[in-house]
């Protein structure tokens, strides 16, 4: 009978064996597309010689968005770009996009953009509203069960040059509304169309 156990201990540690070494052997292969791998290393080698590319300090630390569906001049130089305006089916609209100090001294008065709403998620954009015009009806940013916004938060300064990317929630216009307007303090009124 010891026997019989000990046989099937056995087997049962050879399917565990064999288990974790497919999945070792699937972690080291795959991937190799016959590129070498020295054009990678020179490229990191060569950003690593210049400034640190983060959001807060002007680089791409992601990829910059490609589309653009409007734009809206503040003051000092910064400007708001809208990325996305997305639908989804949860009964929410999500707008996107970025800030760009293009201003010749770093941004600091942020502090506006957090409105008179939310005062309780401290640096923000919660003082952005979308206006659906058709429907006569403006829209305030989501906020969570501790009354914090669903938006961008912690934005206290924006470095020359720097680009950084803001989200922000609301509830969604009725379907019928295919776009909106976006206001943000120190910044023009944006129209964008919605997608979804």
């Amino acid at each position: 009978m010891s026997i019989r156990h000990t046989v099937k201990a056995r087997g049962g540690a050879a399917v565990a064996f064999a288990a974790v070494l497919a999945l070792a052997l699937a972690g080291c292969g795959g991937g190799d597309d016959g590129k070498s791998k020295e054009p990678r290393q020179s490229t990191a080698a060569s950003a690593q010689g210049s400034a640190p590319q983060t959001p807060a300090t002007g680089g791409t630390a992601s990829p910059t968005p490609t589309q653009v569906l409007a734009m809206a001049n503040g003051e000092d130089g910064m400007v708001m770009t809208i990325n996305a305006a997305a639908r989804d089916a949860g009964g929410f609209l999500t707008i996107s996009g970025q800030f760009k100090n293009g201003g010749s001294a770093d941004y600091t008065k942020t502090p506006a953009w957090r409105g008179n709403e939310l005062t309780q998620s401290g640096t923000s954009i919660a003082g952005v509203t979308v206006t659906d015009k058709a429907g006569k009806k403006r829209y305030y940013v989501l906020r969570d069960t501790d009354g914090r916004c669903l938006c961008t938060t912690g934005i206290a300064l924006i470095e020359h040059g720097a680009v950084v990317p803001f989200f922000a929630q609301f509830p969604a216009p009725p379907a019928s509304t295919t776009e909106v307007e976006i206001s943000l303090p120190t910044f023009a009124t944006a129209t964008v169309k919605i997608s979804g």
